[in-house]
């Protein structure tokens, strides 16, 4: 266990609050729900059930350009002494609008179709879900590097018991 003594506590307590009044004294001209419904409507438009190579890379553009604007134009009303809805919303949108980023990229690299996600370019002359499982046979995680894109990690993975195959929906 970490106690509060430990610097790992400090600096996440440091970062915390740094962050908080960061977003508060920002006095921006937009809610919070603003940047929150344009995430969605971008993450909705090019990454849903179907989506496509350029517009992941569109996405991921957007998605830079609202991050830039979230820190200079919201608005969170309030303070930090007491329990403040607007202010948790703010990390939340914050936070989603990283993983929204990270989506993005993660559905880019993927060059296939697998499961309930359909790249356009990657199907089958049937219109079927198009897999790579030589090259996308893994288990992969991003890591979040501040300011800077973030870093993938991938695991490959072994089926011993369970072939890999073509899924047919018809």
């Amino acid at each position: 266990p970490i106690n509060t003594n430990h610097e790992a506590f400090h600096s996440a307590e440091e970062n915390a609050k740094s962050r908080n009044e960061k977003l508060l004294n920002n006095k921006g001209n937009k809610s919070v729900e603003v940047f929150h419904r344009e995430l969605g409507k971008i993450v909705w438009d090019e990454c849903g059930m179907s989506r496509n190579k350029d517009g992941l890379k569109q996405a991921i553009s957007d998605i830079e350009n609202l991050k830039s604007e979230f820190w200079a134009d919201v608005n969170v009303p309030g303070h930090n002494h007491s329990f403040n809805q607007e202010l948790a919303k703010a990390g939340r949108v914050a936070d989603l609008i990283e993983l929204g980023e990270v989506m993005m990229r993660d559905a880019l690299d993927r060059n296939e179709s697998c499961g309930g996600h359909f790249r356009n370019e990657y199907q089958t002359k049937e219109g079927e879900a198009l897999r790579d499982d030589e090259t996308f046979c893994n288990v992969s995680a991003w890591e979040n590097n501040g300011d800077k894109k973030p870093k993938l990690h991938v695991e490959n993975l072994k089926f011993n018991d369970v072939p890999l195959s073509q899924r047919s929906y018809k």
